[in-house]
């Protein structure tokens, strides 16, 4: 991948940093459409479960059902099935009260945007092999407008937390502004038919939705 590319992405050790979450900790709709995605979720939470199985079963076996019962294999049995899904439960339900929705939207768009400088790496790659003819003029105007982009997703990203952790911020704080929208609308490629046509349009898309969500954010203060 080339240089510019790989600088345009937003890593997860950045994303944990910007919303205090993990990103892969978080539950989203979107995880569930995707077969890779919701198989690598699915696994990550049994794993976890399986983890804490033992160590949950062993407390309640030693200092409650020892004391009082004595030993029940029965018990300890039932228990082994059915902590598994208290904690899968649990932790589902914990998800959906910690995180907010504004949160897993922007995440959303974190996707999508690395999906469009995954889309722009593969056309780098058939344009190397000669398959396909590279517009660089057009190309380094969708790398100008993923910059913006990527500045907004951040900036979006910093304010969802600054709200969060400071109920009574100033709205008209210079962090809050998003303003690179009209900046992306400004850069046009040669013509409607090159190949990074439809990745600016993609990225005007996301720009426009994280815009809005910013604005939810901003009125529900």
């Amino acid at each position: 991948m080339e240089t510019d590319l790989l600088g345009l992405e937003i890593s997860k050790g950045e994303l944990r940093r910007l919303t205090g979450f993990d990103p892969d900790e978080v539950f989203r709709p979107s995880i569930m459409r995707d077969k890779k995605k919701r198989l690598g979720f699915i696994g990550n939470e049994l794993m976890v479960a399986l983890a804490l199985t033992p160590l949950i079963v062993g407390f309640i076996y030693a200092f409650l059902i020892l004391p009082t019962i004595g030993t029940s294999i029965p018990l300890g049995l039932a228990l082994i099935i059915i902590v598994p899904i208290v904690v899968l439960i649990t932790r589902w339900f914990w998800r959906l009260k910690t995180c907010p929705k504004v949160v897993t939207v922007l995440l959303d768009e974190v996707d999508r945007y690395h999906a469009v400088i995954q889309s722009i790496y593969i056309n780098d790659q058939l344009a190397t092999s000669g398959n396909k003819t590279s517009h660089i003029e057009d190309r380094e105007k969708v790398i100008s407008g993923l910059q913006l982009i990527r500045e907004d997703l951040v900036r979006a990203l910093k304010t969802e937390r600054i709200l969060r952790d400071n109920k009574e911020l100033l709205a008209n704080n210079q962090e809050l502004s998003i303003n690179n929208l009209s900046n992306l609308q400004a850069l046009q490629v040669s013509t409607e038919a090159s190949e990074y046509a439809q990745v600016l349009n993609q990225s005007l898309q996301i720009a426009i939705d994280v815009q809005a969500e910013i604005r939810k954010l901003q009125s529900q203060r």
